[in-house]
């Protein structure tokens, strides 16, 4: 039996979640399926700037965790731009960060 996925916090979800290249019918398109964890761990890092250590800290996994999130969400987007593809933020094992006010 696997182990449960752990859930990635993130602060939000994205407020755009479709990207597709110009001038192509969404008929003619194969599309990408980017999770919000990833987003959220792309926006952390490459982003805002954010050392690995201190993204994970924000998301609530281990630096290993996120350098796997990253990586995956890394390639997602490099062949979605790579072959023209579009790109939709959609689903994934994240929670909504709780907000403190």
């Amino acid at each position: 039996m696997s182990r449960p996925l752990a859930l990635k916090r993130v602060l939000a979800e994205p407020s755009v979640a479709y990207f597709k290249p110009a001038g192509i019918s969404l008929r003619l398109i194969n599309e990408v399926s980017l999770g919000v964890e990833e987003f959220e761990a792309l926006r952390l890092v490459d982003f805002l700037c954010l050392a690995q250590e201190k993204a994970a800290s924000k998301m609530g996994v281990s630096q290993p965790t996120l350098s796997r999130v990253l990586s995956s969400a890394r390639k997602k987007v490099a062949g979605a731009i790579s072959n023209g593809m579009a790109l939709r933020v959609e689903g994934g094992s994240y929670e909504l960060a709780k907000r403190r006010g």
